[in-house]
């Protein structure tokens, strides 16, 4: 395979669940991803990410992880990954894997043997902690609600979980837990793969167990020795091979991310931050009905590119994953075919012409939209399901509820690729583990590959763009006239050279402020530029 700069790479996200189903059973598997490659390269992608194949309950959509070594048989077999690897590999295509290593499940081996033997060494493996009284050792919270600690009367002693009640978080302070995931990383860095994303990488280092003001972030966000540890898997694992990571990163600082990502301080590739997508929060609140927050969105956005270009790390930029709503329904207009078409055409190209390196999520190079769901039976998340359960408690009502899951839900983003016009999406011919949109019977893969003027059209030329052209990656970002209501401008410089980029984010015509140039080489464009004049949600990327 050629080898070139990671950078100039552009990373498609695969939830193999809903990706394409080979066998009937109604959810996506390994020979589903092998059967859709050529599809991938057609696009021009470079890296394939998946999210976590592994054996595990699937209680978390397999962020549960039961044994690192094992391939969840739902998705297929170990022989079925190497297959993959190795076609994805004919077609210059990388695998990245996704890992969990904060926690793993309840059903993990380790945890099995530290919850039935206090004596164990594998209890040191976690945070098995007393309480003086009945209370539970901390007042954190878990991130899909209630209180962050399980209490075993067995042992009168409760276990620390960040996330579900079956996500047990591993003790990253005990060598022997670091050395056991350091030789989970080289296993899979032995079998071919090419590089790893790791989940909420940056909660593995936890200070003081104290009560906090607030819901415990401050104690094991950015941890006391989260660069030590990072900088120390670095150097027994991928650190001296051609790999690239990137780290999710939760409720983090650009400070943080700097030192993350910088290649003088040995620690991850790249990063990722969330800050961009709780843009529509009221108070920072996710379970809530609100609206983009337009100037919000690109003062975050400006505001990490500049940071993190200024300290020499790295972003990973991205609009939509397995845990986001769709974002042309989100932050773009998915109420007519036109609004549809063009404000996913004006969304992809303001963030590939951003710095950093991109992230497609399957089904966004079509304009996939959110499912628009309008009854709780069609969930299948477990942290939307503990949402809509706690809204009732607090008495709110049912279509307020649903109306806010229809917004925010992560299974928004998790109903199957809709590949072609045939029943079921021609995702699979059994019975779809979750409900497909309707609207896809227009909105699929096939229908794309034919118009010319597809939205999936738009990304592939974003993606040769970035490939052909340096300033797209390496180029410096000047924000312009932030204070705009509508549009979003920015220009790129690299040696001498100048790109300006302008996107109207209103479904209205507007007036492009006169004192910028409407000159140049016009690299690529949606909808119309006339007399000083954008069409609703039209982009275009001028070479001045």
């Amino acid at each position: 395979m050629e080898q070139k700069d990671w950078r100039k790479s552009v990373v498609y996200q695969i939830y193999p669940k809903s990706f394409n189903d080979t066998t009937g059973s109604g959810q996506g598997d390994l020979q589903g991803i092998i059967e859709k490659l050529d599809y991938l390269q057609y696009l021009g992608v470079d890296y394939l990410w998946l999210t976590p194949v592994y054996e595990s309950p699937m209680n978390d959509n397999g962020y549960d992880i039961s044994n690192y070594y094992k391939i969840n048989e739902q998705f297929g077999t170990i022989e079925d990954l190497q297959m993959l690897v190795s076609e994805a590999h004919k077609r210059n295509l990388k695998i990245m894997m996704d890992i969990v290593i904060n926690h793993t499940s309840t059903e993990h081996e380790w945890f099995k043997q530290a919850y039935t033997d206090k004596n164990s060494p594998y209890r040191d493996y976690y945070f098995f902690r007393r309480s003086a009284d009945s209370k539970p050792p901390t007042n954190w919270e878990s991130k899909f609600g209630g209180n962050a600690w399980k209490y075993d009367a067995e042992t009168e002693e409760y276990y620390l979980h960040l996330f579900d009640v079956t996500q047990a978080d591993l003790n990253w302070d005990n060598p022997e837990v670091r050395k056991a995931l350091y030789d989970v990383i080289n296993y899979w860095i032995d079998f071919g793969v090419d590089g790893f994303r790791f989940d909420v990488i940056n909660l593995i280092s936890k200070g003081e167990f104290k009560d906090s003001k607030y819901i415990g972030k401050e104690f094991y966000t950015d941890g006391p020795k989260v660069h030590e540890y990072l900088h120390e898997m670095n150097q027994y694992t991928f650190g001296n091979r051609e790999m690239m990571t990137v780290g999710e990163m939760s409720s983090t600082t650009i400070e943080d991310c700097i030192k993350y990502s910088n290649p003088k301080r040995q620690e991850l590739s790249s990063v990722f931050n969330f800050h961009h997508l709780k843009v529509d929060y009221v108070d920072g609140e996710k379970w809530t009905n609100s609206k983009l927050d337009f100037h919000k969105l690109k003062e975050i956005l400006m505001e990490w590119q500049l940071g993190i270009y200024e300290g020499g790390g790295w972003n990973a930029i991205f609009w939509c994953n397995h845990d986001q709503p769709r974002v042309v329904t989100r932050f773009g207009d998915d109420t007519t075919p036109d609004t549809h078409r063009e404000s996913a055409k004006m969304l992809a190209t303001v963030l590939h012409m951003l710095q950093g390196t991109p992230y497609i999520y399957q089904g966004e190079e079509i304009g996939m939209t959110d499912p628009h769901f309008n009854d709780i039976n069609q969930y299948r998340d477990i942290e939307s399901l503990n949402a809509y359960h706690n809204m009732k408690e607090q008495g709110i009502k049912e279509s307020e509820i649903i109306e806010i899951l229809s917004q925010k839900s992560r299974d928004n983003s998790r109903t199957p690729v809709q590949w072609s016009r045939e029943s079921n999406a021609g995702f699979t011919t059994g019975k779809p583990w979750i409900d497909i949109p309707s609207n896809y019977q227009s909105i699929n893969v096939e229908d794309a590959i034919n118009d010319k003027d597809s939205v999936l059209h738009t990304y592939r030329k974003l993606i040769a763009l970035r490939h052909e052209h340096d300033i797209i990656t390496y180029g410096s970002i000047e924000p312009m006239h932030m204070e705009h209501n509508d549009l979003f401008i920015y220009k790129r410089h690299y040696n001498k050279e100048t790109w300006l980029v302008i996107a109207n984010f209103s479904k209205e015509t507007c007036e492009i402020p006169s004192e910028i140039k409407l000159e140049g080489e016009i690299i690529i464009a949606n909808g119309e530029i006339s007399e000083g004049h954008i069409t609703g949600y039209g982009a275009i990327v001028l070479k001045q």
